[in-house]
């Protein structure tokens, strides 16, 4: 066996995947080698379970969300089964374990009452930043995808917003130079090219402003060119403090709008085809956790169907 390290496995992986995989994609593949998995594995060239388990731990503590570090092993993993496939190094088992008190964390929303808030204040405060925010508390939208909605994606006729792009900044790295670049990209997967209702309040904003602007004109900015999420996180920011809510991430207008479709008894399948996710598995392991009371409610139906 000709062994190699992981970083020369790696930069070998890295090369052979470019040709299948969109450039953000790889882009986000890198900033994980560069930033963990190198600093830590990049001079050996054997994985064991107890080294894996130990980095698991100590990225946890570090602060890193349980996703975050899943998502650091699964490119660790592609690295191994390539160096495995060239015969560079042997392939090794892990099992995993994370700490219980890390995996229950709530998923932050807003509440009802500052859900309305925002969007009456948009709607009395008329801004195309503004707008855009309240298409995402009405639609899901991340906020790639918002930041790239262009006029000619909103259908005032039919009433329905297609969504077919996303814009993102990614970290390019080539050899020792490193810089970032904005692109425009199909969105995540296949599903979340995706087309939803505008429900009759968001329509009432959009109706008279279709009839002036320009069909090609981004959204946010009513220009050509369109604002990046980092400008767009800053104005929203901005305005949550002014309107006195507690901090929330950008994407939690997102979870806030699944948490009321299933609040108010929307089917999940229907969710987890407006929020653009790849399976139904995603939006029942985010959003669906049943409490007593629909336990309660959902065992008595079953007896009242037996007829008990």
């Amino acid at each position: 066996m000709n062994q190699k390290t992981i970083r020369e496995i790696s930069d070998a992986w890295r090369e052979n995947k470019r040709p299948y995989v969109k450039q953000s994609t790889l882009a986000a593949y890198m900033l994980i080698l560069e930033n963990h998995i190198l600093p830590k594995f990049g001079e050996s060239n054997e994985l064991h379970e107890n080294d894996v388990q130990g980095f698991v731990l100590e990225k946890l503590e570090g602060g890193l969300s349980m996703k975050s570090v899943k998502d650091i092993l699964v490119v660790l993993k592609m690295v191994m089964k390539f160096g495995v496939k060239n015969e560079w190094m042997n392939y090794y088992e892990w099992d995993i374990k994370y700490p219980t008190d890390v995996a229950g964390k709530k998923l932050e929303v807003l509440s009802v009452a500052n859900h309305k808030k925002i969007l009456n204040y948009i709607q009395s405060h008329f801004s195309f930043p503004g707008l855009g925010i309240y298409i995402s508390l009405s639609t899901g939208l991340r906020i790639g995808e918002i930041c790239a909605l262009k006029w000619s994606d909103i259908n005032v006729y039919d009433g329905i917003l297609t969504v077919n792009r996303t814009i993102e900044r990614i970290y390019i790295i080539e050899g020792e130079r490193k810089h970032t670049e904005l692109v425009i990209n199909t969105p995540k997967t296949k599903n979340s090219c995706r087309e939803i209702p505008i429900n009759k309040e968001l329509l009432t904003m959009l109706k008279p402003l279709k009839k002036v602007i320009n069909d090609d004109y981004y959204i946010l900015t009513n220009d050509e060119r369109p604002t990046e999420p980092r400008t767009y996180r800053n104005y929203y920011k901005r305005l949550m403090e002014k309107l006195d809510i507690p901090k929330l991430k950008y994407h939690g207008l997102r979870h806030s709008f699944a948490t009321r479709c299933i609040e108010v008894g929307c089917d999940y399948k229907t969710v987890s085809v407006l929020l653009g996710h790849s399976n139904i598995s995603t939006t029942l392991d985010l959003y669906v956790h049943p409490n007593m009371e629909q336990k309660k409610r959902c065992i008595a139906k079953v007896f009242k169907s037996l007829g008990k």
